[in-house]
Formats: C-alpha cells, sequence, structure tokens
C-alpha cells in the first residue's frame, strides 16, 4: 500500500484568525480543536466529518519566527510501524533522517521524519487517525 498524505501542519500567528480565514475563503471545517501547553491547534478540513486530509494548525509563540519553525512538515499515513521503522532505516541510509521512530501516543502515533532537498520535514506515521472520532 503506498503512502497517504493525511495532513500538512503550518505554524500561524493566530490560530483563530486562521480558522475564520479559511472558513471564510475556502469554506474548511474545524474539525479538532485543542490547546497543547497552550499552544492552540486546530485541524481543518474540507470534509465536515470522516476528514481524510487536514491542515493542521499550530500557534507561533511570542517571540518566535515566522519562518517554519523546525516542526512544519508534510504528514503521511502508513499501513504499519514496520513500514515506518522501513521508511526510517531508508531514510537513514540515505542521510536524510532527522527522527527515528518514536511512538508519540494515541494523537501522534508511531513516527519518523525525514528531511527532504529543500529542508522540508516529511513525516510518516502509523496510528495518527485524523478523524477525531477515533481517537481515544
Amino acid at each position: 500500500m503506498p503512502a497517504q498524505l493525511t495532513h500538512v501542519a503550518l505554524f500561524v500567528r493566530d490560530v483563530a484568525r486562521t480558522i475564520e480565514f479559511y472558513q471564510k475563503y475556502a469554506g474548511l471545517h474545524v474539525v479538532h480543536n485543542r490547546v497543547d501547553d497552550d499552544v492552540p491547534v486546530a485541524w481543518l478540513s474540507e470534509q465536515e466529518s470522516e476528514p481524510r486530509f487536514v491542515i493542521v494548525t499550530i500557534q507561533l509563540q511570542p517571540g518566535e519566527a515566522a519562518e517554519p519553525p523546525h516542526m512544519a512538515h508534510f504528514g503521511y499515513d502508513l499501513p504499519s510501524r514496520q513500514a515506518v521503522d522501513e521508511m526510517a532505516t531508508r531514510g537513514e541510509a540515505e542521510g536524510v533522517l532527522v527522527q527515528g521512530p518514536l511512538d508519540a501516543g494515541p494523537i501522534v502515533g508511531y513516527y519518523c521524519i525525514l528531511r527532504d532537498p529543500d529542508g522540508n520535514f516529511v513525516e510518516f506515521s502509523h496510528g495518527q487517525p485524523i478523524d477525531p472520532k477515533r481517537i481515544g
């Protein structure tokens, strides 16, 4: 089974303003909204329920640079933890592995991170449902 693009993570200055803009101009729906350690996070999707792809918006903290911070990334779903391990092994062999396999719990799942030729991060994960009804 090929990897499936599930999300793009964007760092924004104000999550509420970003939600308002994308709802107003692109018709996106908020399918998940939370605060992690005082950091607002919202998932936006074209589908109101059972999303297949989301834009994850993460609010920059005061003083953080506007350019993409270290975890701005594209996220791909893989069919198994073994597939994540295999991706990490390939990335390590080719010198592009940034983060080896890590289990970050039920929301983030099991993932590794590679760096593309332009320095962008690409996350490959398993067990990271983007449908909030399937979380925890």
